[in-house]
């Protein structure tokens, strides 16, 4: 459910596999910190060995936290990050979005409308 309220964060996820660690992806993760900067982002989570569970699982989860939907999505489509990115594309395959976080008065049943 997005709620695309401001005073919420929201969250820029990244699943990633195939990952190739070459110079491409050193050159990616030595220029994506300044980009995340100017609009108040930060790593949450970046892969890491995950406890699995239920199903299998498999490649890196990335999660960066930003103040609003309006900042995370202002850092995906600004020049410094553009420039950059066709790095992880190219040595890497796998899915990304912006998604809303919650209120810290959520409940579960809030999703019912």
């Amino acid at each position: 459910m997005s709620t695309g309220a401001d005073n919420v964060p929201a969250y820029a996820v990244a699943h990633l596999h195939d990952v190739h660690l070459g110079e491409g992806i050193v050159e990616y993760l030595r220029g994506i910190d300044a980009t995340l900067e100017p609009f108040g982002g930060r790593f949450v989570i970046h892969g890491g060995v995950p406890t699995v569970l239920e199903g299998t699982w498999t490649g890196d989860l990335i999660v960066i936290e930003f103040p609003d939907r309006a900042s995370a999505l202002a850092w995906y489509q600004s020049d410094d990050y553009q420039r950059i990115l066709p790095l992880r594309l190219a040595n890497s395959t796998g899915y990304g979005m912006i998604i809303d976080g919650v209120g810290a008065d959520h409940v579960a049943t809030d999703v019912l409308g």
